[in-house]
């Protein structure tokens, strides 16, 4: 008996008010071979400092993880970042992530990203890339107006590591082929 799994819409996620539960897509759901190689996030005003930069290994299989048992998906799906505090209090940063795309073209890839603290819903993104080659290697750039915070809030979300999250949703025109988390700290460095 197979179990059928929803298929989310970008509307449905763009109405969600928390932190999903759980992963709203199998890794099998990557139908199009999306890789992600390489993805930095940087300061875009005063220090321009880099703050994240991971990378693929060279030696690293090319194909991507489609099929993980279920309590090992953390390992792949999620990230956890450590920023300095001050990061609460930029307008606006910009991130670089390079993918590669498996055999069939990619008419339009679409990223929603929802941010929480605790279940508030901070501030929510909607990027659309269009059209990649099938067999390509692309850079996608994204640049990120933050919200201001009142102070409260942010001395909280410091106060509180690992409480601000966030999910990453990859469309392929309506077809939800990627979710991914992340998990924010904030302190002194």
């Amino acid at each position: 008996m197979s179990r059928t799994v929803k298929e989310w819409t970008p509307e449905e996620c763009l109405n969600l008010t928390s932190p999903a539960d759980s992963y709203l897509c199998p890794l099998s759901a990557n139908t199009f071979g999306i890789e992600f190689l390489e993805f930095r996030i940087r300061e875009m005003e005063g220090a321009q400092r880099e703050l994240y930069n991971v990378k693929k290994p060279d030696d690293a299989p090319s194909e991507p993880i489609v099929d993980i048992p279920p309590e090992l998906e953390d390992q792949y799906r999620l990230i956890q970042y450590n920023f300095p505090s001050e990061f609460l209090k930029a307008k606006t940063i910009g991130t670089s992530l390079v993918f590669s795309v498996g055999n069939n073209e990619v008419p339009s890839f679409r990223m929603i990203e929802r941010h929480y603290f605790k279940d508030r819903l901070l501030k929510s993104f909607d990027f659309t890339l269009g059209f990649c080659m099938p067999n390509s290697r692309n850079t996608w750039e994204v640049i990120y107006t933050l919200p201001e915070l009142d102070p409260d809030l942010e001395s909280e979300m410091i106060d509180s590591p690992f409480e601000t999250r966030s999910d990453s949703y990859y469309f392929v025109g309506n077809k939800m082929v990627m979710h991914n988390k992340a998990e924010y700290a904030y302190s002194d460095w």
